[in-house]
Parts: structure tokens; sequence; C-alpha cells
């Protein structure tokens, strides 16, 4: 049997996203796709755009046969974390023969590359990346640099090509993917595929492959569902339909209030202890706080050349959920995954779970396998079988879980179930 592994968020699923799923059957020979996705909160730092569960539903009606769910302390990181945690995710599950992703050059050769330098650092790559953040610049931009220089010095030739193949984000993605493979000696296989139609960055429609943040903007300028049903598959569209306006879409500006308050709440003492805080924009943050108006506003108000809109949005989103440091460190040290948390599966995948519960009592009885993570469907049972660390990460899912449900039920009255209620989707 073999089993491939997808990273997604579908905010919202379109149909990139099912030509995603049925290219990574065809091109890794898979039985079987095992979709690791984003819960309530996204990598750009804003609420998804329709909750985990109907997202999960899209994902299940278009080829997904199992679909789990991205801490959010990972979900809502840097493409360094978000990465490193999907990774651990799907290597410690213990089955996942491959991973596919896209990206824009296509080029699985040319990320794994640079991955491996991402990986080993060596000391000439150590010594142009140091430079660089001397002079100034932010981190992202230093290791560009960096890389630049260290293959215009070791191999000429690649320079060029691997400069523009750096300025595309689902490439840097793909090569935090790759690292993180590398860096785990994973057995996992990755592969990637060209990415179709409109770029990752790209906010106007185009004619039937438009990405998720255009698909949303012409949501936002016309709020008319009609307009974007040639952009994702027909079942797609219908979940999509009967949730419109009753509990979707969820706007970035629906949090302003709660993130003003915690803002607010944390004036005092500054903002440094949250992930993607440093002191200087703590400092911004309570020189600014009193022009505040809402979550964007906010961030238009914060960026700078220095600092992203996106890395500000993060950062915010991580003050408003508590996500720290500190907590970052601790879930590090236990190799950043320590449990599965099923959000759905397609009913005629039986073969696929006994097949995962084969591996996992192999695994328990033979101390020579790597440990397999505990696959969780029942959030009243995982206190049975999770440590304490692992009890801390899953209670700050359901904490943004919770948070993300309120933001729902004050927008449109509408209430869903809380965690503990909520069933695994059942496809």
């Amino acid at each position: 049997m073999k089993i491939t592994g997808i990273i997604a968020e579908y905010n919202p699923f379109h149909n990139g996203h099912q030509f995603h799923i049925e290219k990574a059957k065809e091109i890794t020979g898979a039985d079987y796709v095992v979709v690791v996705m984003s819960g309530s909160f996204t990598q750009r730092g804003i609420p998804a755009f329709a909750d985990k569960y109907t997202r999960t539903k899209m994902a299940l009606s278009c080829g997904a046969d199992l679909v789990l769910e991205l801490p959010v302390y990972y979900a809502t990181g840097s493409a360094e974390y978000f990465a490193a945690g999907a990774i651990a995710l799907l290597d410690k599950l213990g089955i996942i023969d491959s991973i596919c992703f896209g990206s824009e050059c296509g080029d699985i050769t040319a990320l794994t590359d640079i991955a491996h330098i991402l990986a080993s650092e060596p000391p000439q790559f150590q010594s142009l990346l140091q430079s660089a953040l001397k002079s100034g610049l932010a981190y992202p931009m230093a290791r560009h640099n960096a890389l630049i220089q260290y293959f215009s010095h070791t191999a000429p030739e690649k320079a060029t090509s691997y400069e523009g193949l750096l300025a595309s984000p689902n490439n840097i993605l793909g090569i935090e993917y790759c690292k993180a493979l590398i860096k785990r000696s994973s057995r996992i296989t990755p592969y990637t595929i060209r990415r179709e139609g409109g770029a990752y960055n790209d906010a106007s429609l185009t004619t039937l492959n438009s990405s998720a943040l255009a698909i949303r903007t012409a949501l936002d300028s016309d709020d008319n569902l009609a307009q974007i049903q040639n952009q994702m598959p027909a079942s797609v569209y219908t979940l999509l339909q009967g949730i419109y306006h009753q509990k979707a879409p969820v706007r970035a500006d629906d949090i302003s209030l709660l993130l003003h308050y915690q803002l607010l709440l944390h004036e005092a003492t500054g903002y440094t202890q949250f992930m993607d805080v440093s002191e200087e924009l703590s400092n911004r943050i309570i020189k600014k706080l009193r022009y505040y108006k809402n979550f964007t506003s906010f961030c238009d108000l914060l960026k700078t050349k220095e600092i992203t809109y996106t890395r500000i949005s993060r950062a915010l989103l991580h003050i408003l959920l508590t996500i720290t440091k500190e907590n970052m460190e601790l879930y590090k040290k236990q190799d950043y995954i320590t449990y599965a948390r099923m959000l759905g599966f397609r009913k005629d995948a039986t073969e696929l779970f006994s097949y995962i519960k084969q591996v996992s009592k192999a695994s328990t009885q033979d101390d020579t396998i790597h440990p397999i993570i505990p696959l969780i469907s029942k959030l009243a049972d995982a206190r049975e079988y999770l440590s304490d660390t692992a009890l801390s990460m899953l209670t700050e899912d359901i904490k943004a879980t919770h948070i993300y449900h309120s933001v729902i039920q004050n927008k449109f009255g509408y209430n869903l179930k809380n965690e503990y209620q909520s069933e695994v989707i059942r496809y």
C-alpha cells in the first residue's frame, strides 16, 4: 500500500486543490491521500474563510481519504515552523511514503539542493548569513542574499536560476518541506508539481484556476457567490452555498475587537513573549495602539520596509491567541508533534485504517521501530494517553477553535458545537 501526504489550508478549496490531489496520486502511485490541514487560523495570520469541519468535507469530497489538523502553533507559524510541524506530523504517523506539494518551479532537484544547504549550514553559508544580518537586513532577506552569494561562489551556473526561484512563496515553502525531511532523516520522498493558474499572491480572478487569495478578494469586493462558482468543484460550491452568510465568510477584520482587547490587556508589559514579536515591533505596537481602528488598518499602520504586512498580521494573531515563544520551545523539545487529531475520513478508506492500526501495533511491540504518535478521534479520550505537553498543545488548538467559533456566533448568530461535542466527519 502506498500513501502520500499533502499539506494544505484549503482557504477555500478550489480547482487547483483538486488538480493537486489527483496529480499527487498519479505521480506517487498512491492508493490513499492523507491531508494535514490548518484548523481555524492560517499562516497569513488571519482566520480561515470557513470553519475547519466544512473545509474537511470539501477535501474529502474531492479525493482526500483522511484529514488531520495541523496544530495552531504551526498552522499560524512562519514557513519554517509551518513546514517543520506538518512534516513531523506526517513522518511520525509511520505510514506516509511520500509528500507532494505545489511549487512555482516544479523542480524537486533544485528545491532539494537549496534545502540541503539550509539544513547543513556549511561554514561559508553561515559566514555570509551573519554578514547579511549585521548589515541590518531582516532574516528572510539576509538568508536569501546569503544563499545567492553561496551558490555564486560554489556553483555559479545555478545562482541566477536559484535567485528567481527563491522569490516565489510556494518554492520557499517547498524548500522548507524538503529541509524538514532532511533534518529528520525521514524516509518520506518529496515530489512537487508545477502550480497551475493564478499565482499564490495573485488577487485577481483568472478563468478557471484562481488562487484562494483571488477568490477571497473577489468576494470581499462583490459579495456574490455565483462569480466564483467556476473556480471550484461542484461539490465544494454546494457546501459553500450551504454555509454562506450562515457561518462564512470569516474575514480578518472580524477579529478586530478581540485583538484590541488583547493588545490593551498586555500594553503595560509589552508583547515580546509572543511568537514573531521582536522588541522593536512590541514598542511600535505600544506607540501606535491609540490609533487602532481594526485589524487590517493596524497591520498597515505597523508595517515597515523591514517588517512585512504578513509578518505583522501573524504576530498580531499570536498575541490574540496567546501563542508564546516559551511554549514553542517546549513543543520543539518534544519533536514538534506528539499526536495526530483526526478531522475527517472517507468511509471507504477502511483498508487505510487497518494499516494504521497494524503499523501502530508493530511500533508498540518493537522498540527498534520509531514510535508512532496516537491518532485522536475523540477529545474525551485524549487525557488517557497524552502527556502533559501534548495536552497543552491540544488545549491550545481547542482554545483557538472556540475563539473562532465566538467570532462566527457574533457575526452570524450561528452557534457551532464546541470541540468536545464536535464529531469526526465521515464522508
